[in-house]
Protein backbone atom coordinates (compact mmCIF):
# COMPACT_ATOMS: atom_id res chain seq x y z
CA UNK A 1 0.00 0.00 0.00
CA UNK A 2 1.41 3.08 -0.77
CA UNK A 3 1.23 6.18 1.67
CA UNK A 4 0.69 3.31 4.12
CA UNK A 5 -0.77 4.26 7.64
CA UNK A 6 0.25 2.07 10.39
CA UNK A 7 -1.82 2.39 13.88
CA UNK A 8 -0.60 0.43 16.89
CA UNK A 9 -3.26 -2.08 18.01
CA UNK A 10 -1.71 -3.17 21.37
CA UNK A 11 2.03 -4.34 23.04
CA UNK A 12 2.65 -7.99 22.83
CA UNK A 13 4.26 -8.40 26.92
CA UNK A 14 7.82 -9.66 27.45
CA UNK A 15 6.30 -12.68 29.49
CA UNK A 16 4.14 -13.77 25.86
CA UNK A 17 7.32 -13.43 23.88
CA UNK A 18 9.84 -15.12 26.59
CA UNK A 19 7.33 -18.26 26.33
CA UNK A 20 8.13 -18.94 22.33
CA UNK A 21 10.30 -21.88 21.49
CA UNK A 22 12.65 -21.20 18.69
CA UNK A 23 13.00 -23.56 15.58
CA UNK A 24 16.05 -23.48 13.52
CA UNK A 25 14.55 -23.40 9.78
CA UNK A 26 16.93 -24.31 6.84
CA UNK A 27 16.24 -21.12 4.80
CA UNK A 28 15.00 -18.63 7.64
CA UNK A 29 17.79 -19.35 10.51
CA UNK A 30 15.65 -19.60 14.06
CA UNK A 31 11.82 -18.38 13.70
CA UNK A 32 9.68 -18.03 17.00
CA UNK A 33 6.00 -18.89 15.87
CA UNK A 34 2.76 -16.89 17.64
CA UNK A 35 -1.09 -17.36 17.10
CA UNK A 36 -2.56 -13.84 16.51
CA UNK A 37 -6.18 -12.93 15.97
CA UNK A 38 -7.81 -9.76 16.94
CA UNK A 39 -11.48 -8.63 16.29
CA UNK A 40 -11.27 -5.15 15.44
CA UNK A 41 -14.11 -2.41 14.74
CA UNK A 42 -13.03 0.90 12.28
CA UNK A 43 -16.41 3.34 12.25
CA UNK A 44 -16.04 5.15 8.68
CA UNK A 45 -13.53 2.40 7.56
CA UNK A 46 -16.16 0.31 5.42
CA UNK A 47 -14.75 -1.45 2.06
CA UNK A 48 -11.11 -0.54 2.87
CA UNK A 49 -8.27 -2.81 2.52
CA UNK A 50 -6.37 -3.42 5.85
CA UNK A 51 -3.04 -5.68 6.71
CA UNK A 52 -1.95 -6.96 10.24
CA UNK A 53 1.25 -6.97 10.76
CA UNK A 54 3.96 -7.62 14.03
CA UNK A 55 6.46 -5.46 14.13
CA UNK A 56 9.72 -6.08 16.96
CA UNK A 57 13.48 -5.31 17.62
CA UNK A 58 16.24 -7.97 16.78
CA UNK A 59 18.97 -6.92 18.62
CA UNK A 60 19.72 -3.07 16.42
CA UNK A 61 17.24 -4.44 13.57
CA UNK A 62 13.83 -3.76 13.38
CA UNK A 63 11.55 -5.54 11.79
CA UNK A 64 8.17 -6.61 10.69
CA UNK A 65 6.19 -9.40 9.01
CA UNK A 66 2.65 -9.33 7.71
CA UNK A 67 0.06 -11.22 9.19
CA UNK A 68 -3.14 -10.99 7.13
CA UNK A 69 -5.31 -9.05 4.68
CA UNK A 70 -8.62 -8.32 4.55
CA UNK A 71 -11.35 -5.74 4.05
CA UNK A 72 -13.16 -4.10 6.44
CA UNK A 73 -16.78 -5.00 6.10
CA UNK A 74 -19.83 -2.62 5.25
CA UNK A 75 -20.39 -2.35 9.23
CA UNK A 76 -16.88 -1.20 10.00
CA UNK A 77 -15.36 -4.58 11.27
CA UNK A 78 -13.01 -7.28 10.75
CA UNK A 79 -11.47 -10.58 12.29
CA UNK A 80 -7.83 -10.65 11.23
CA UNK A 81 -5.34 -13.93 12.27
CA UNK A 82 -2.68 -16.00 11.52
CA UNK A 83 0.47 -18.12 12.38
CA UNK A 84 3.28 -15.27 12.56
CA UNK A 85 6.81 -16.67 11.48
CA UNK A 86 9.56 -14.46 13.01
CA UNK A 87 13.09 -14.57 11.94
CA UNK A 88 15.16 -13.80 15.01
CA UNK A 89 18.79 -13.48 14.78
CA UNK A 90 19.38 -12.24 18.65
CA UNK A 91 16.30 -11.67 20.86
CA UNK A 92 12.95 -10.68 19.89
CA UNK A 93 11.83 -8.06 22.13
CA UNK A 94 9.60 -4.50 21.60
CA UNK A 95 6.63 -6.94 19.76
CA UNK A 96 3.81 -5.23 18.31
CA UNK A 97 0.61 -5.92 16.81
CA UNK A 98 0.26 -3.09 14.53
CA UNK A 99 -2.87 -2.03 11.10
CA UNK A 100 -1.76 -0.75 8.46
CA UNK A 101 -4.76 1.19 5.94
CA UNK A 102 -4.28 3.03 2.99
CA UNK A 103 -6.75 5.26 5.36
CA UNK A 104 -5.85 6.70 8.67
CA UNK A 105 -7.83 4.49 11.42
CA UNK A 106 -8.79 7.56 13.41
CA UNK A 107 -11.63 5.82 15.75
CA UNK A 108 -10.02 2.08 15.82
CA UNK A 109 -11.64 0.33 18.79
CA UNK A 110 -9.75 -3.38 19.50
CA UNK A 111 -12.93 -5.48 20.05
CA UNK A 112 -10.20 -8.44 20.79
CA UNK A 113 -6.40 -9.15 20.60
CA UNK A 114 -5.00 -12.43 21.11
CA UNK A 115 -1.36 -13.34 20.97
CA UNK A 116 0.27 -16.90 22.22
CA UNK A 117 3.19 -19.05 22.04
CA UNK A 118 2.26 -21.75 19.48
CA UNK A 119 5.07 -23.78 20.96
CA UNK A 120 6.49 -23.23 24.74
CA UNK A 121 9.95 -23.05 25.56
CA UNK A 122 8.46 -24.09 29.20
CA UNK A 123 6.77 -27.41 28.04
CA UNK A 124 10.65 -28.32 27.15
CA UNK A 125 11.72 -27.62 30.42
CA UNK A 126 9.02 -29.43 31.84
CA UNK A 127 9.21 -32.71 29.56
CA UNK A 128 13.15 -33.07 30.26
CA UNK A 129 12.06 -33.18 33.86
CA UNK A 130 9.59 -36.16 33.99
Amino acid sequence: MSNAHDTLIGNVPATIISLARFQVTPYEGRVAEFNIATWLHLPGLANVAVSLLISYQDGATRREVVIDHGKVNTHGKILLSSVARLPVKQKIEQMQVRLRSATPAGGLLVEELFVQAVESAQLDTRQALA
